[in-house]
């Protein structure tokens, strides 16, 4: 009896192969992506560009992303995959810091920059690829809200919300103010994110967090809206 054929190795862009992807061939494509872009410019750039550099012929690329929007969006995921994370500092202000420091330096990279700027900047035309942005980058990273609200709630420095909605909402907003505020600093008003912008951004957090979960400050000082 011959055995079941393999299973179909989904792409990036939704479509499916026969073939097994190669992790090398996949990260010398995003490199590429991000180099092109950097160099050309989102208006110029091309999928035969990236293959060229890559490589690989263009059939490879489009195996895996069925357009440059998906291409580059996948590109900038991968940096935020490799480089973003969040250590475990002893405390919420200092996990809070730690991140902010790590996404601000990632954001000065120029092939993050401009990445970043161009697919969010399509992204207002382009309905599908802001749900690309959302599923490939924003709600990967959102992980590391619910790692630093976890281990702060293990802590008892945050109390735990048995509703998941407002969980899900609380995390939301978490991940909104970190990273509407990093970003708008850096690519928008073009200001450095050093120790201590991060330090007085994450008492700013942490005190707002105090208020909307009625948790407690350092001091023992209940903090919540209704002061009870």
């Amino acid at each position: 009896m011959s055995s079941a054929p393999p299973p179909a190795h989904h792409r990036p862009g939704g479509g499916r192969t026969g073939r097994p992807r190669d992790p090398a061939a996949d990260r010398a494509i995003l490199h590429a992506t991000r180099t092109a872009l950097v160099e050309l410019g989102w208006g110029k750039l091309t999928m035969g560009d990236v293959a060229a550099r890559a490589g690989v012929a263009k059939t490879t690329l489009y195996r895996r992303w069925a357009s440059k929007n998906e291409l580059v969006v996948d590109a900038v995921a991968a940096l935020f995959d490799e480089h973003l994370e969040l250590p475990d500092r002893g405390s919420l202000q200092a996990d809070i810091e730690g991140v902010v420091l790590r996404f601000a330096a990632l954001l000065e990279r120029p092939e993050t920059k401009t990445a970043l700027m161009a697919v969010v900047a399509e992204s207002t035309r382009d309905d599908a690829l802001r749900d690309r942005i959302r599923s490939a980058i924003v709600d990967r990273q959102k992980s590391l809200v619910l790692l630093g609200r976890e281990r702060a709630q293990a802590r008892g420095e945050l109390p735990r919300e048995d509703d998941p909605e407002v969980a899900a909402r609380t995390a939301d907003l978490i991940f909104d103010v970190i990273a509407g505020a990093v970003v708008h600093r850096t690519l928008v008003s073009a200001e450095s994110v050093d120790e201590e912008w991060a330090r007085t951004f994450a008492g700013v957090l942490v005190g707002g967090l105090g208020s909307a979960t009625g948790a407690q400050t350092p001091d023992g000082l209940n903090i919540s809206p209704s002061g009870v």
